[in-house]
């Protein structure tokens, strides 16, 4: 999952960010409505994270662009008010959930992830392919019956791999979604990643690489996976 986080408080933000950078969720901060509405039109976010007191333009402001754009993305707005009727008002402007400051980055993570399984409501929260079982709100991962330890990013890109359901999904794409816009877009991470994803499923293994295109889970029962020189 990757969101955006649009709040002008610096300490609070960067600590959203962190927090949820700790729970596999990819993270980018705008402290202000004019980069909010930038950031939205460059780069693909599942949620956006939504501070209604921020620069011009207002949060209720990039609420409305968001809503306008089509994209159904969910909106979850911040505020320091707790009266029904600003709350009221923050759901008719199209906010999907709301949650007054102060709060645990607990409830803001649960959140997150109760509106990313509503947003693809057509998904189970549990995805199962090719005898993989995927869990993204246990974090945890099995083999045929057998648990995968995975690291925060493997794990990430092993959610998006997964939810293709067999469809190629490219480096670029695996960038944008499982890291955040502060990755090198030249960087060997992904690389990196899948190559010890790969090896952490086990044999037969289940990523294949597929020549100048990207990576998909093999489907097919033993279907061999790009040789380990490569990722």
């Amino acid at each position: 999952m990757r969101v955006l986080i649009v709040e002008d408080e610096p300490l609070m933000a960067e600590a959203i960010r962190d927090g949820l950078r700790l729970e596999a969720i990819a993270a980018d901060i705008a402290g202000d409505g004019s980069t909010a509405l930038e950031l939205l039109s460059i780069n693909r976010y599942d949620i956006a994270i939504l501070d209604r007191d921020i620069p011009a333009p207002s949060g209720d402001e990039v609420a409305r662009r968001i809503v306008e754009s089509g994209t159904g993305m969910p909106i979850l707005m911040l505020t320091a008010a707790d009266r029904l009727d600003d709350k009221a008002s923050g759901f008719e402007l199209g906010a999907d959930d709301y949650l007054t400051k102060p709060f645990e980055l607990r409830e803001l993570v649960l959140r997150l992830r109760a509106l990313d399984r509503r947003r693809a409501e057509a998904r189970p929260p549990v995805r199962e392919l090719a005898g993989l079982r995927v869990d993204p709100f246990r974090r945890e991962v099995y083999r045929d019956g057998r648990y995968v330890a995975l690291t925060r990013k493997q794990f990430a890109v092993l959610e998006v791999l997964v939810a293709a359901e067999g469809g190629v999904i490219s480096a670029e794409e695996l960038l944008e979604r499982a890291w955040d816009e502060n990755a090198d877009p030249f960087t060997n991470a992904v690389r990196i990643t899948v190559s010890a994803l790969r090896k952490r499923l086990g044999e037969p293994w289940l990523i294949a690489t597929v020549p100048g295109v990207g990576y998909r889970i093999s489907t097919e029962a033993g279907a061999p996976a790009a040789p380990r020189r490569h990722a």
